[in-house]
């Protein structure tokens, strides 16, 4: 074994493994499986060409060689994005273990409690911090968030508004360009028409339903958002705040002055800039609209003993269920990265806040006032952390850069500095000599931060925040390490077990991939400098484009989509404006099959278009005389197709490339759904099965790990005829010719992370990607064979095969009580997380084992399965007291002094011997969905406060 090949350590099943896997499938080698399973018309005629691949070794020295090419200059740009100091204690016991970054999304809520509770206290942080009623568990960043603030304001406009067509949406000249420009991508096609201008002088017409402020302004000028809310509120019009979280401990909290929303980022508490991403950004608003809120909310309910849970709460808004209803495509949030934001504000507490806090306040104003004395006229008249100077813009450029300093230059007279929890007093003072050079003066030193307050009177916070004990208990590194133990132990991730998700691809998150996100030359460098100071950043990116590119077989990339609903919509907007660009602006109709992904309709209202549902047959394909009928009838209009491939019912359909000609011949493009891009790596491609688009799932496909639901990154692979319109960010250059604005906040999305993948492709290089599909498809059909008799699937390929996952039917076994409910939550007991629950299809699961796990483990999950099979055999519809239905099994249950059940304790904690050398106990019994629906809580209150509800 050559054990210098990453392929060999990202790879599970042994050589030896695989044949014997191959036998029991029944067939004589790894390429007559991929004969039968993948059809051979879409089959690639030869190999991927990228670079050979390299050891683990190899990899990590050019990596930090290239590390070496970015410049870590103080930065003061701001926009959005600042220096920050990222405790020890959670670099090294949240970023940096998998105990946290390799868990899945809670839907299993009862193995997933301490990543619920660390949740509930970023979404406590946020609704403190912003005097809101409720938050979400996070967003992709503040942009986006803001742009969710604008369509859920439009969503819940009056009913006279609506029947008036009341459409304007005014924006503050002083809102971040990042996030103008992507209110832009998304207002125009759901029909808002944004008007930009300054807030003191809006006349506050009933031709305006909403507006937005940004808070601070982006220059650091503070406004008086108390009167214009005020004002807004009397003329029915709903206003959405984008805050500086930091800020927010010395100004008034805008839920206060009566906001409908307030966004921003969470960046600044602790997170890495890493050139733009990812980060957790914040969406809080009023409860009376929780049900048109975006993304996830975490929420307090009691489990089958009335004890305190948490669960995702209002979980039928997701797309899923309202598909081209849903108010927002996003069904994800930046879980890793609100943890650690949460954990910031734990460590700190709120007496630690404040100190951050005012020493940043006091610092800027020391340079301002130094700044003044030198002759240089500071203009904001009110601030936090964040000074407007008029000065001659490119010298002091120069004159900055020299000495390795990094200001924002909005104009050729003005130069902005926002000051950041790095900035030490030898920092000021270095800014302060690099404006006294300029002006060929003595500089003024420094020597204890100012005292005054520059934040008027009336917006200077007076309420309390962080109240709650959890944000008052943890400030010894010693208590909070504990702490964050203590929650990891009550989640189920990857370094526990496999987690077989179907659509997910839980596959292995390698520590050599993973280490480079510490460095420093990777985390601190911020998203707009100027491109000679990314020149590592730059190379790594673009080369990770060419690879995605050849990869998929198209003629150009972006990886500015953070998230694959994001990808879904940059995807569809760049095929609207290729539309428009020929003309065609009547171009709108889009067909999508009855078994797609559930943001897939979702995205295309997003995009303006109407949708279309085509049929599928019982087999599970796309009816394609269905399709052919409903594509010729629109064809006049028809924009796209949506197609996931294979098939979400784990499936090779041999029909594609007749229904990617189908729609083409009828003047349409072809989306490609990247979720199951790890079937087609290397084996066949988007570009050679005729589609023209097709996102791609990083945290999926290309090894990011889920972090507990996020971060994810969601690229567009493009042919050539769509690549003139990837898209565009106002600040760095990136995207087409003719390039749509931008999708995401940073140039190129959340970048820090798309190191991982880079680094995934480089150590397994073309030959160990094709293995690692083949293996992915081999280990899927070795689980198919060995749950054969005992569980039917649902769907397979034209020879009996499947994909690289399944579905299962567990519908048959409600004739014994039995729901697919209680075998996801029985699988608990045997130490599994259950596959994909009723998606695609009710009363099923969807098994994807991914390339990465071995023959052992999987065998583990098999047993496991034919075991619960076996228990189902003993259950009847008139029993409801037993394993299954009790399941999961806690240990305060199993060790009570008393025990009821018709089944005894071994039963429960150890259904077969390999449980009792590794146990995993679920910290709640099965909890209440409704109950916690019924009665939302989704802050750090305690339980019993409620139970009268």
């Amino acid at each position: 074994m050559n054990t210098t090949a990453f392929a060999q350590r990202h790879i599970g099943p042994r050589e030896e493994d695989q044949n014997r896997m191959l036998q029991t499938i029944g067939v004589d080698s790894l390429d007559q499986l991929i004969y039968e399973t993948v059809p051979d018309d879409i089959r690639l005629k030869k190999d991927l060409n990228l670079d050979e691949a390299m050891s683990e070794q190899e990899y990590l020295t050019h990596i930090h060689e290239l590390s070496k090419r970015n410049k870590t200059y103080k930065t003061y740009i701001g926009l959005g994005y600042h220096p920050t100091i990222l405790p020890a204690v959670i670099q090294r016991n949240i970023l940096e273990n998998p105990g946290w970054y390799t868990a899945y999304t809670p839907y299993q809520a009862e193995i997933a409690q301490g990543r619920l509770e660390a949740l509930l206290n970023f979404q406590t942080m946020v609704t403190d911090l912003t005097g809101m009623e409720l938050a979400n568990a996070s967003l992709l960043d503040e942009s986006t968030a803001a742009a969710e603030a604008m369509g859920l304001l439009f969503a819940v406009r009056s009913r006279d508004q609506k029947k008036a067509n009341v459409n304007k949406f005014f924006v503050s000249e002083h809102i971040l360009p990042q996030t103008l420009s992507l209110l832009e991508t998304r207002s125009n096609p759901i029909g808002i028409e944004l008007v930009v201008g300054n807030e003191d002088t809006f006349d506050f017409s009933s031709e305006f339903y909403g507006a937005l402020l940004q808070y601070p302004g982006k220059d650091g000028q503070i406004t008086d958002i108390k009167t214009f809310i005020a004002k807004a509120n009397d003329n029915d019009i709903k206003v959405a705040v984008a805050a500086d979280i930091l800020s927010l401990v010395k100004l008034e909290a805008p839920g206060k002055f009566g906001a409908d929303v307030v966004v921003g980022t969470t960046q600044r508490f602790g997170v890495p800039m890493g050139y733009g991403g990812p980060h957790a950004a914040f969406f809080a608003t009023k409860e009376m609209y929780k049900r048109d809120i975006p993304g996830r909310i975490i929420g307090v309910t009691k489990d089958m003993n009335g004890n305190r849970a948490l669960r995702m709460a209002l979980q039928t808004r997701e797309q899923h269920i309202k598909r081209d209803k849903a108010t927002s495509n996003i069904c994800t949030a930046q879980v890793l990265l609100a943890v650690m934001a949460g954990m910031y504000a734990v460590y700190h507490g709120p007496k630690g806040l404040e100190f951050i806090a005012n020493r940043v306040h006091k610092t800027a104003v020391s340079v301002a006032n130094a700044l003044d004395k030198l002759g240089f006229n500071q203009l904001n008249t009110a601030y936090f952390d964040t000074i407007k100077v008029k000065a001659n813009a490119n010298n002091i450029k120069v004159a900055a850069e020299k000495v390795g300093v990094n200001f924002y230059y909005p104009d050729a007279d003005t130069v902005t500095i926002s000051i950041n929890e790095t900035t030490t007093l030898k920092d000021a003072n270095q800014i302060v000599s690099i404006f006294a050079s300029v002006a060929s003066k003595e500089t003024i030193k420094i020597k204890a931060l100012s005292e005054t307050n520059m934040v008027m009177e009336s917006l200077q916070r007076s309420s309390e925040f962080l109240t709650h004990d959890i944000f008052n208990s943890h400030h010894s590194e010693t208590e909070l390490m504990r702490y964050i133990k203590k929650l990891e132990r009550k989640d189920l991730s990857l370094n526990h077990s496999m987690i077989s998700l179907g659509s997910c691809t839980m596959k292995l998150n390698a520590a050599a991939e993973m280490l480079p996100l510490s460095s420093p030359n990777w985390g601190t460098i911020h998203p707009f400098v100027p491109a000679d100071q990314a020149e590592g950043y730059l190379t790594v990116l673009k080369e990770l484009e060419d690879q995605l590119t050849e990869i998929t077989g198209f003629a150009a990339t972006s990886l500015q989509p953070n998230s694959g609903a994001q990808g879904e919509f940059a995807g569809l907007m760049v095929i609207k404006a290729y539309h428009e660009s020929r003309g065609d602006h009547h171009r709108n109709i889009c067909l999508i099959p009855s078994s797609a992904h559930g943001t897939n309709p979702a995205s295309a209202v997003m995009a303006g278009m109407k949708v279309v549902v085509t049929k599928s047959t019982e087999k599970g394909n796309i009816d394609v005389e269905d399709l052919r009928e409903k594509a010729e009838l629109h064809k006049d209009n028809l924009s796209c197709i949506m197609v996931t491939y294979p098939s979400t019912h784990g499936v090779y359909e041999s029909a594609i490339k007749e229904i990617t000609k189908i729609i083409h011949d009828n003047g349409g493009q072809v989306y490609m759904d990247g979720a199951n891009m790890n079937a087609q790596v290397g084996l066949t491609n988007p570009g050679n099965i005729g589609a023209d688009v097709c996102h791609l799932n990083l945290h999926k496909t290309f090894a990011i790990p889920h972090g507990g639901g996020g971060p994810g990154v969601g690229p567009i692979c493009v042919a050539k005829q769509l690549a003139p319109f990837l898209p565009s960010n106002p600040i760095i250059k990136t995207g087409g010719t003719n390039a749509i604005s931008a999708i995401s906040g940073a140039p190129f999305g959340s970048s820090l992370v798309c190191l991982i993948s880079y680094g995934y492709i480089k150590m397994l290089g073309a030959k160990g990607l094709t293995e690692a599909t083949k293996i992915a498809i081999l280990n899927a059909n070795y689980i198919k064979q060995r749950l054969q008799g005992q569980f039917d699937t649902l769907y397979s390929g034209e020879r009996g095969r499947a994909a690289h996952e399944m579905i299962v039917d567990c519908r048959a076994f409600k004739e014994n009580g039995i729901e697919v409910s209680d075998i996801a939550k029985r699988l608990m007991d045997y130490g599994f997380h259950a596959p994909t629950v009723s998606f695609p299809v009710a009363g099923t699961l969807m098994i994807e084992p991914t390339e990465s796990e071995s023959k052992a483990e999987m065998d583990r999950f098999c047993d496991a399965m034919i075991s619960i099979r076996k228990e189902i055999e003993a259950t009847s519809k008139d029993d409801t007291n037993n394993v299954l239905k009790n399941a999961p099994h806690t240990l305060d249950m199993v060790t009570a002094d008393e025990w009821l059940m018709p089944y005894t304790r071994e039963q429960a904690a150890f259904p077969l011997e390999y449980v009792r050398d590794n146990k995993f106990w679920p910290t709640v019994r099965r909890v209440d969905d409704a109950y916690g629906d019924r009665n939302l809580i989704c802050t750090c209150a305690p339980i019993e406060d409620y139970m009268d509800a």
